[in-house]
């Protein structure tokens, strides 16, 4: 059952608008996006910092509690990795990471319009189900006690 779930959205786009947006996802240069995200009291985060500031944090207090920690790390630190989470960006609604399909779905009706394949390349929708997300590689897993 899809009630269940939780839902996020991200956008990617093309890379001298992801430069833009990374500084200012308001820019006027991201033409109808910021108006479409402010409808739905939406904001957009590089990939790529989310992940660096999870690094960050995690070194600053101390990364036994940050599970993801290294394969975080090696993500951010990988040419190729970098490259392509600097063209995606997590939409959060009203603050949240990930939301109730009926925001999902109205999010994505009011984005599609502004999706152009050069600029604005596409948008993804992922949910909370496990079985539809990556897991930890096991050379980044913790050994078990």
């Amino acid at each position: 059952m899809s009630d269940q779930w939780q839902y996020q959205l991200r956008i990617y786009l093309a890379d001298e608008l992801a430069e833009v947006a990374r500084r200012d996802f308001a820019a006027p240069a991201l033409g109808p996006l910021p108006r479409v995200l402010e409808k739905h009291s939406a904001t957009m985060k590089c990939q790529l910092d989310a992940f660096a500031d999870y690094v960050a944090e995690a070194e600053a207090v101390g990364i036994e509690d940050y599970p993801l920690y290294a394969w975080t790390k090696a993500t951010i630190e990988d040419p190729v990795k970098r490259v392509k989470h600097l063209r995606s960006f997590t939409l959060h609604i009203k603050g949240e990471a990930v939301y109730p399909v009926q925001e999902a779905d109205a999010l994505e009706a009011d984005l599609q319009p502004v999706v152009d394949g050069t600029s604005i390349l596409r948008i993804s929708r992922h949910d909370t189900n496990p079985a539809n997300n990556p897991q930890v590689p096991e050379r980044y897993r913790e050994p078990q006690a």
